[in-house]
């Protein structure tokens, strides 16, 4: 029987691409051949080379231990580092190429640990069985080509389906953190779920709770950056795994009857993240930042719900809500300052815009937009324009029309203006020397009162800047 085109497509690309790296690759398995040891490409490396998509971040398994693998690579490897030494994981650079080489392993959790118990192997079929799926559980020997798959990853390669090695609740029960890795390979590969797979995530849901928030946040990441996050966002609420770190996605799902009729919150933010996703990919690539405030920017609603005596249902002040909430849960999740705040500020900001169409925004509004946006103006940008899901053509193209011109509007205020670093028009050198008072909070005061005239007024000249100053000093008392 000839093999399936699929299957052909992908032995193809593998050859492709492990000839692109092999000269480097069979070099350093010739070198742990000669000191009388085994070395393979493996996991992820030949997953991605069956793919088409090898990188230049490659992935060995050995039955060298990590001193004998450093005593290898000496003189070798153009630079070496141990940071993985725990993990039996030497990292070493050549050629171009990142390499990190692991001895085989056998880790598995006690089931009450959070993280794994490093146990080293000697062979190479208990290396692949431990691991997650079984297209991460292939491997290629150097430097002679021999391929290693033992559990069928190619065939579940080419029918993109994610299963494991052995039974779904033994690898699980080995490391929870896969059932969310599962949900990521889907998000990045496009890949489906095995039903047995499936129902051991709804089943073993739980068991994440084992695992560090620091793992959780990573995996978390790695599937918001993926192709197609939805799916794997979808998965996560529906096995209920999201209920174990990120409830208030699930939560998202308010009771919709005929007398109180909204929008289904959860199905916007979904369709909100894929908007975002359009449009950070077509920006040069997928935004961390943008992704985590599209999917939660509405998370302040259930909390801020009324349904008013006409049957109309309010949300009022769910984008505050919603900041102080993202602001919690991103820090249980240990993201650091440079996503929470940004992520916070898009989340409090998001509902600026609505209202601009109605020709109420001065150029004073304008301005505070900008000057609150600060540094996240261009993701507010895309957030904004993500968050308009409207099926009704008309309002759609209304809305993005006022955003246009919202746009065109700031562009020309900004050239006018460099509304990038709005500032008052006097500096706190000025001030104290106009006023005669030393550095404190007089100073500040005054600061803030001038930079308020600036967002309001535009730029005013010295003497213009002079006079309100003192006209707020002598309405603070402060001269006579």
């Amino acid at each position: 029987m000839s093999p399936s085109p699929e299957l052909s497509t992908a032995q193809r690309n593998a050859v492709a691409e492990l000839l692109r790296v092999s000269p480097v690759a069979d070099e350093l398995g010739r070198r742990f051949a000669k000191a009388g040891f085994e070395l393979h490409l493996v996991g992820g490396s030949v997953r991605d080379a069956l793919l088409g998509r090898l990188g230049d971040d490659l992935d060995f398994c050995t039955d060298a231990r990590p001193d004998d693998t450093l005593k290898i690579i000496k003189g070798w490897a153009e630079a070496t580092w141990e940071t993985g030494r725990e993990f039996g994981t030497i990292g070493l650079q050549r050629g171009g190429l990142r390499l990190e080489i692991t001895t085989y392993r056998a880790e598995a959790y006690d089931g009450v640990s959070r993280n794994p118990q490093v146990q080293y192997g000697d062979n190479l079929h208990d290396d692949l069985v431990r691991r997650d799926f079984t297209i991460n559980a292939m491997a290629v020997s150097l430097p002679g080509h021999e391929f290693a798959d033992p559990f069928g990853g190619l065939q579940d390669l080419a029918a993109r389906v994610i299963r494991t090695p052995g039974t779904p609740a033994q690898s699980f029960g080995d490391d929870p953190l896969r059932m969310l890795r599962a949900a990521r390979f889907a998000a990045q590969l496009r890949f489906t779920v095995d039903p047995a797979v499936r129902t051991a995530m709804e089943h073993m849901a739980a068991d994440l709770d084992r695992i560090t928030a620091e793992r959780i946040r990573d995996e978390f990441s790695k599937l918001l950056l993926g192709a197609d996050p939805v799916t794997g966002l979808r998965l996560l609420v529906d096995t209920g795994l999201a209920d174990r770190f990120v409830p208030e996605l699930a939560g998202l799902k308010l009771e919709i009857d005929e007398h109180a009729q909204h929008k289904d919150v959860y199905e916007h933010t979904l369709k909100v993240v894929s908007n975002a996703v359009g449009y950070d990919t077509a920006d040069g690539g997928p935004d961390l930042v943008l992704r985590l405030a599209a999917l939660l920017h509405d998370i302040g609603k259930p909390a801020t719900k009324a349904v008013g005596a006409d049957g109309g249902v309010s949300f009022h002040h769910h984008e505050m809500v919603g900041a102080r909430l993202a602001k919690s849960r991103l820090k249980l999740l240990k993201y650091p300052k440079d996503v929470i705040g940004p992520v916070t500020a898009l989340v409090g900001l998001h509902l600026r815009f609505y209202g601009y169409g109605r020709g109420e925004w001065t150029d004073s509004a304008v301005r505070r937009y900008v000057t609150d946006a600060g540094d996240q103006l261009a993701r507010l940008h895309k957030l904004t324009r993500s968050d308009c899901t409207t099926r009704n053509k008309r309002k759609a193209a209304l809305l993005a029309a006022d955003y246009d011109a919202l746009e065109e509007r700031i562009a020309r205020i900004q050239a006018e203006e460099d509304l990038a670093r709005v500032r008052p028009d006097l500096d706190g050198n000025a001030i104290m020397e106009l006023l005669g008072v030393p550095p404190g909070p007089i100073v500040g005061r005054a600061w803030k009162h001038l930079k308020e005239l600036r967002l309001e007024h535009g730029p005013l000249d010295r003497d213009e800047a002079e006079a309100a100053l003192q006209r707020w000093a002598r309405t603070e008392g402060l001269i006579p």
